[in-house]
């Protein structure tokens, strides 16, 4: 109850209490004494001063409570006020300290605190202000990028509702409708089937960084369109959005058609006349119309031009037959051919097993949609069936039908119309050759009849196994940054640094001691790129001692057929090209490496840095400066299987020199040079390098 009065209410109660207290007390006291003097002729008297007493202790409490009211309880209130100004309605001015002068360092601590805070406030603000320019600029960026591609790109939440798109992505799926809005179900553009059954695939394998392939077609137009999916992160396992590329490949595909078509005609006219030209040569007698070494030398060339021809047809038709055949899920091309058929009003049932088949998907659609309107056209049948099955090594398609047969006279005309009117001339029957099959009639009993064209290529789907990790790395803060000329007057953050560890045959590089191992990582703009990584045994072409191998663990047979060291150190060499060198005692290990610029004609005369010595800087020439010890000062566990290896030693310096950066910048030296000036005052613990 008290805890929801005021501060001063709650002063006042206590001093009323104490006032009444202290006159109680008075009271209890005259009367005592009142009884036990006994006389009543003075109870007067006691009353009389009883009355006095009680008049001066409410004064003198009320005085106290007054002062104590006026330089205490309104001041606390005040600083209370102040405080939660600054913390809630964003005040920045300073606080009086003049209104708690009584209060001793109260009034300072709580100016101190206030400043604070508006220093904190502004620090967060400015950081906001600038991580939100840099996220701007990299938003930006990636809109130039998305909009400069040359596929459309979608991006779905999970329950399918467009969350982004970019102006191809509307080019592909606007045709003929409304242009494509956000928080607008895809479904409204694009057939359902291929991308839900993607969907379920990708989430099925658990895997983040798996993708799949498609065929989608458009809701109007049936434009059958190249998809890939990929999944994104799920907030609060929610079913995770996804983004979807599409690209239409008619215009690649018709391009490759005319230019095969062409190819194929300039085979044809000159295989022909080659073949004539040989005969004729055959039929004149040797050294009856020419000279004899004329005569010999027409034929050779006759021979060889009919020669060159054939092969050239032959690898020209070998290749045809293998040009665009990716692997396509059966569904995907029942749903896109069914998209086509539906788009010329026929009625078209799916089944299919689960198989992907290895085919050109816009080929075959083209094709068999080309069939069956052929087929409606000429009264035969407006509805089929669409099947694909395992057979054998491959699949067969199979369109089956209700009535009449469709005789094969009649197939092998419609099989020399073009493929795709207005796009490409080419005949439908190349597709067959494209794809090394054939395509015939076939009665299935019961009224039915069929369309049969097997798949040589096809594979039952089967569990995706787990990708090999590929990162992509990047730094979006590389475009801006201003590059220095002069390594001694840049920023520390500005540099590039490579981190580096060997392990060796011994610790005597002058006496033939070799590296059996050399690891490195590389830092930039102040952070550990994960993906860029340098990490390989040496063979040291000698024996390695026993004493060393309980070092490290590396053994004779582990370097037996690892890269000699003259050819690891050309690509160390590469891969630390422009950077600063940052070892652990970097002499012993820079060692091993300017022994070897006279055999590889390179020099490492790169800047170095030496964490011995910058650990010497911050924490002075008194301490222990070995890794373990640098470790342990700076939290960073080593673990023991990777302790003494060059890629564990390697990440531990790593993180001991990343942390030891911002510490030696707080000292106040913020550029290379400074650094190193400072580090030679300490050369009495390890040379400098530079």
């Amino acid at each position: 109850m008290l805890l929801r009065l005021s501060l001063r209410l709650r002063i006042f109660l206590l001093f009323a209490a104490l006032a009444a207290a202290a006159m109680g007390a008075v009271t209890a006291g005259l009367w005592l004494g009142y009884q036990r003097l006994g006389d009543p002729q003075t109870l007067n008297a006691f009353v009389q001063g009883g009355v006095i007493a009680g008049f001066v202790i409410l004064g003198v409490v009320a005085w106290v409570w007054y002062l104590f009211d006026v330089n205490v309880a309104r001041p606390i209130d005040a600083l209370a006020g102040a405080l939660r100004a600054r913390a809630h309605a964003d005040v920045t001015g300073g606080i009086d300290g003049k209104i708690a002068s009584y209060l001793g360092d109260l009034a300072p601590a709580a100016t101190a605190a206030a400043a604070s805070l508006s220093e904190t406030r502004n620090a967060l603000a400015e950081a906001v202000a600038r991580e939100t320019t840099r996220l701007t600029v990299e938003k930006s960026r990636l809109e130039a990028l998305l909009s400069d591609v040359d596929a459309g790109v979608i991006l779905c939440s999970g329950d399918h509702t467009l969350a982004f798109y970019n102006g191809q992505a509307v080019d592909l799926m606007g045709a003929g409708m409304a242009a494509p809005g956000l928080d607008r179900r895809l479904f409204d553009y694009l057939r359902e089937g291929p991308i839900l059954l993607a969907h379920a695939r990708l989430i099925a394998t658990g895997d983040r960084d798996a993708a799949s392939d498609l065929l989608c077609a458009t809701l109007t137009g049936s434009r059958v369109l190249s998809a890939r999916m990929r999944l994104m992160a799920a907030d609060n396992g929610s079913v995770p959005g996804y983004v979807l590329t599409l690209r239409d490949v008619t215009a690649d595909h018709a391009t490759h058609t005319r230019r095969e078509a062409l190819l194929a005609e300039v085979f044809d006219r000159v295989r022909r006349p080659a073949a004539n030209l040989s005969t004729l040569m055959a039929a004149i007698p040797e050294g009856a119309a020419a000279p004899g070494k004329l005569d010999t030398a027409l034929r050779e060339e006759v021979a060889a031009l009919a020669a060159a021809v054939t092969d050239l047809s032959q690898r020209h038709d070998a290749g045809r037959e293998g040009w665009s055949l990716t692997m396509t899920r059966a569904s995907d091309l029942l749903d896109g051919l069914r998209a086509r058929m539906e788009g010329e009003g026929l009625a078209a049932e799916t089944t299919a097993d689960a198989m992907l088949l290895g085919c050109n998907g816009f080929e075959v659609i083209a094709l068999l949609a080309g069939l069956t309107e052929a087929m409606a056209r000429e009264g035969i049948a407006r509805s089929f069936r669409l099947q694909i099955e395992e057979e054998g090594t491959g699949a067969l398609i199979r369109l089956v039908w209700q009535g009449a047969a469709l005789p094969v006279a009649r197939l092998e005309h419609w099989l020399d119309a073009p493929l795709e009117p207005g796009i490409t001339s080419a005949p439908r029957r190349s597709v067959l050759a494209t794809h090394g099959t054939d395509i015939w009639p076939e009665a299935v009993g019961m009224g039915a009849h069929s369309l049969c064209m097997p798949i040589p290529q096809a594979r039952r789907v089967v569990r995706r196994p787990a990708p090999i990790a590929r990162p992509v790395v990047y730094d979006f803060d590389l475009l801006s940054k201003a590059r220095s000329a002069a390594v001694q007057d840049a920023r520390l953050l500005d540099l590039t640094y490579v981190v580096f560890d060997t392990e060796t045959t011994g610790l005597l590089p002058g006496q033939g001691d070799e590296i059996v191992q050399i690891a490195a990582v590389r830092i930039v703009n102040g952070r550990r790129v994960e993906g860029e990584v340098f990490n390989t045994l040496v063979n040291p072409r000698r024996p390695i001692p026993l004493s060393s191998t309980e070092v490290h663990g590396i053994t004779d047979a582990m370097v037996q057929d690892a890269p000699h060291v003259e050819e690891i150190a050309i690509r160390f060499h590469k891969f630390a090209e422009g950077a600063v060198l940052v070892a652990h005692n970097a002499p012993f290990d820079m060692a091993f490496l300017r022994r070897l610029e006279p055999a590889i004609g390179l020099q490492f005369d790169n800047p170095v840095f030496d964490t011995v010595l910058l650990s010497a800087v911050v924490y002075g020439q008194h301490e222990v400066h070995s890794l373990d010890a640098l470790s342990h000062r700076l939290g960073i566990t080593i673990p023991e299987e990777a302790r003494h290896t060059a890629i564990g030693d390697t990440i531990a310096t790593a993180e001991a020199f990343l942390k030891l950066l911002p510490m030696v910048q707080g000292r106040g030296f913020a550029t290379f040079g400074a650094v190193l000036s400072e580090v030679r005052r300490h050369g009495r613990l390890l040379k400098d390098l530079n």
